[in-house]
């Protein structure tokens, strides 16, 4: 249940005229009344004798009692309470109880006898309007101050006495919603999305990464977005708005979006915000983006997540808000670049963890750099292949996105942050599925070379998992990717690292009890922090990071000591 105040007007019948009316987009259905101050107000829809301006006169009455020169400017209040989406159709009787119940909440009529008139008009099956004059019958204003929390506190028990959807509480920051009509205007053009959400999604994408204002505007150009400035006399940009070539109004024009009306953080002062830590001159052009393909770019996204999450478990509020914030940009720049098998759910996820990515907490600019250089990154990689080594890094940095994302989650949570904390969890859970469609071919690979591991390999390196990780040992040899687990300490041991100080200091970064398949995390950590391949079958990268055949665990303690004698190489 989602109730939303409005802006407070001059005029009863001029907001009458359009809730009783076709609507902007014809969208409005059989409008009437189902509930009022003393349930006797006359209906224009039902009733064909009454008209609008009786309606308006009957709830305007209290206000021409009060002399000319001490009424209230903006006289009008206006509310409307809409269902969650999946909610149930409710009956005219059951909006008539939360027409009134959210009336009493935030003071309009609070049942003292002597409140204010109001009506409340439904015109759609979801959502109902209310309409009040802000004068009491008794001649006083009404106490209706902070009456979008109250009535926000209101709809939260009508979810549970009405069996609704739980909306998570709101904050204030969270994006606009579509308005009604932009959702109907949707559903003729037979669109799933809104012009609005379209937008907010295209400028999403075109910021992640981006290292100036040039830069931005050529990517929105490039997306195929209308574009205007707004240009101070001196020159200097204040502002842009954005819409679709094919979004037109009843006059054939463009429909435009402000950034900041698609989402808080779109506007071109809270961009600027991101480029701020690099140079104050946000004129400056972009650095050169680093020589680097799909699959470098997303093992540094992977290594830069890590290094995040433990920033996320160690710092302060102001740092842990702009990692949330920077890791919205790098789930921008991975949907954009990924192959068609995970682009859908990693489209999914970037979108649900947008209202993940801003709270209250004010983010400390600067300590974001390294997340924002790796959306950078992964954009100017270029699109990923859905296989070999682009595929397979796409597999290990969904996995380090998706621990960074559910400790994001944990942190809003603790924070009360419960809108961005339920976002995250949803963000998650599409990253879960990406994942799964990413590892799915790198995973039976290394799975078929695990099970065709010698028995002595078997049992080497089932040893050095129940040696580095007693307590979790009997789980992962049980769990069905424990065989590909095997070949990467395999892969790992030829060259030349420790297999039980390997795994051992993978699961010492973070814990592993709360994973879902603990052997899949471990294989992704170990390849990556043994420099690893994360392609099984990438023969050219195995040859780069210098693959020793090792026949026996013997052979590989000998293979160790001859490394370990060698003058240490710089990684």
């Amino acid at each position: 249940m989602i109730p939303s105040i409005h802006n407070q007007g001059r005029n009863t019948a001029r907001l009458l005229a359009y809730l009783y009316g076709p609507g902007r987009r014809e969208e409005h259905t059989d409008p009437h009344l189902v509930a009022s101050f003393d349930g006797l107000a006359p209906d224009p829809g039902r009733d064909p004798n009454v008209t609008l301006a009786d309606l308006a006169q009957l709830l305007d009455e209290p206000l021409y009692l009060l002399a000319e020169d001490t009424r209230p400017d903006h006289h009008v209040w206006h509310a409307s309470v809409r269902a969650a989406p999946g909610d149930r159709t409710l009956t005219d009787a059951e909006w008539a109880d939360i027409a009134r119940r959210v009336i009493a909440a935030t003071g309009i009529d609070p049942g003292d006898g002597a409140g204010c008139r109001w009506a409340a008009v439904r015109h759609a099956d979801d959502h109902i309007h209310l309409i009040a004059t802000l004068v009491r019958e008794d001649g006083r204003r009404p106490d209706h101050h902070r009456s979008a929390k109250r009535a926000q506190t209101e709809c939260r028990k009508v979810e549970v006495d009405y069996g609704l959807h739980r909306v998570a509480a709101g904050d204030g920051t969270a994006a606009k919603r579509p308005t009604s009509a932009e959702g109907h205007k949707a559903d003729r053009r037979g669109q799933q999305r809104t012009s609005r959400e379209e937008l907010r999604e295209a400028v999403r994408r075109s910021v992640a990464g981006a290292a100036s204002e040039e830069e931005f505007f050529d990517r929105l150009a490039a997306a195929g977005l209308l574009i205007r400035r707004r240009i101070a006399p001196s020159g200097d940009i204040l502002g842009y708005t954005v819409a679709l070539p094919g979004d037109r109004n009843a006059k054939g024009e463009p429909v435009f979006y402000s950034g900041s009306k698609l989402a808080p953080d779109l506007s071109l002062p809270r961009i600027r915000e991101r480029w701020a830590s690099a140079s104050d001159d946000t004129t400056q052009q972009p650095a050169r983006p680093s020589a680097t393909g799909p699959a470098t770019a997303r093992r540094r996204a992977t290594t830069t997540a890590w290094q995040a999450l433990l920033v996320i478990d160690q710092g302060d509020d102001g740092m842990i808000a702009a990692q949330i914030a920077a890791t919205g940009e790098v789930l921008d720049a991975l949907a954009k670049t990924s192959a068609a098998h995970t682009r859908h759910e990693l489209r999914a996820a970037a979108t649900a963890f947008e209202r993940a990515s801003r709270s209250h907490v004010r983010a400390t600019r600067g300590h974001d750099h390294a997340l924002r250089q790796a959306a950078r990154d992964l954009v100017h990689g270029g699109p990923a292949l859905g296989r070999g080594e682009d595929g397979a890094t796409t597999a290990m940095a969904i996995d380090m996105l998706f621990f960074l994302i559910t400790a994001a989650a944990h942190w809003h949570a603790k924070k009360q942050h419960a809108q961005q904390a339920e976002a995250a969890h949803r963000a998650a859970e599409h990253l879960r599925a990406a994942y799964q469609a990413a590892a799915e071919q790198p995973m039976v690979l290394l799975n078929h070379r695990g099970r065709h591991l010698a028995p002595s390999w078997q049992r080497h390196h089932a040893t050095a998992v129940r040696q580095a990780l007693p307590e979790l040992a009997d789980r992962i040899l049980a769990e069905p990717g424990w065989p590909a687990l095997a070949a990467t300490l395999a892969e790992a041991q030829s060259a030349g690292h420790n297999p039980t100080t390997l795994l051992a200091q993978a699961a010492a970064r973070r814990e592993l009890g709360t994973a879902e398949r603990m052997s899949d995390v471990l294989v992704w950590r170990l390849r990556r922090m043994a420099d690893l391949p994360a392609d099984p079958d990438n023969a050219q990268g195995q040859r780069a990071r210098g693959k020793h055949a090792v026949t026996s665990p013997k052979q590989a303690a000998q293979t160790r000591t001859r490394l370990a004698n060698r003058s240490p190489r710089r990684r």
